[in-house]
Formats: C-alpha cells, sequence, structure tokens
C-alpha cells in the first residue's frame, strides 16, 4: 500500500473515531460505581436500581441519531433495528419500559442535573461540569 492510501485510511479512521466518542453521564451527586456491564444491563432493562437501591431514570438520544447508533453498538453490542426488536418484544410482555428519548444531549444534562438517579449518553463534546462522566466509548 502505498504512502498516500496509508494517510487517508488513517485519516478517515481518526475522524471517524473523533466524531463517534460518546460519553455516559450522570448526576454529579451519584456515587455509584457504574461500569460497562451495569450500563449495558440497565439499557437493556436487566437491571432498573443502582447499587444504593435508588431506581433508575434511563434516558438515551432519538434512534436516528449517529451518537445513538454508535452508543448501541459499542456498549449493547445491538445495531438500531435489533434494540428496538428487544424493547418491542420486553414492552408487548410487560418485562419492561424502554428509555426516555429526549431530543438533544442539552435536554439529557438538563434532566440529569435534576435526578440523581438519572443515566444517559451525549456526545463527548457535549459534556459540561453539571454532570459526572462513568463511561466512554
Amino acid at each position: 500500500m502505498n504512502a498516500y492510501k496509508m494517510l487517508v485510511i488513517t485519516m478517515l479512521v481518526l475522524s471517524q473515531s473523533a466524531f463517534a466518542e460518546v460519553a455516559v453521564i450522570v448526576n454529579s451527586a451519584n456515587n455509584n460505581n457504574i461500569d460497562a456491564k451495569l450500563v449495558k444491563k440497565i439499557y437493556l432493562g436487566k437491571t432498573k436500581a443502582f447499587s444504593d437501591g435508588g431506581k433508575v431514570k434511563v434516558y438515551t438520544l432519538p434512534s436516528s441519531q449517529d451518537d445513538t447508533e454508535y452508543f448501541r453498538k459499542k456498549a449493547l453490542k445491538k445495531s438500531n433495528s435489533q434494540f428496538k426488536s428487544y424493547w418491542s418484544k420486553l414492552a408487548f410482555t410487560g418485562k419492561g419500559t424502554p428509555a426516555t428519548e429526549l431530543d438533544t444531549a442539552a435536554e439529557i444534562i438538563a434532566a440529569i442535573k435534576k435526578d440523581p438517579k438519572a443515566i444517559g449518553f451525549v456526545n463527548s463534546s457535549d459534556v459540561n461540569d453539571e454532570v459526572r462522566v462513568v463511561l466512554n466509548y
């Protein structure tokens, strides 16, 4: 492979990773230990509370947003269609309630800032000091 092709490939990889990074965020007062395994359980409805017993309020961006698709692939190992199908089955059988969908990162940050038991994800570039980042993907 010549140097030009290698440079183009490198630039594409770097631009994609810079564009796609998402941060899982919680309220600044939330001191629970939150790892990737717990995030997956929360977003798949397998866990409904943090370790301190507080019921989790889960937020997501719309499926049409790139950050949502990226988060679902990286954190949940599911495509958007697999995720929707999974939740359709749970909701139909009464075994779960999907995350609350908000339109923008600003709305998710505002909701999490108000609720110590909330969790969500936003593009890393949207994070501010009003929330605590627990994971990056």
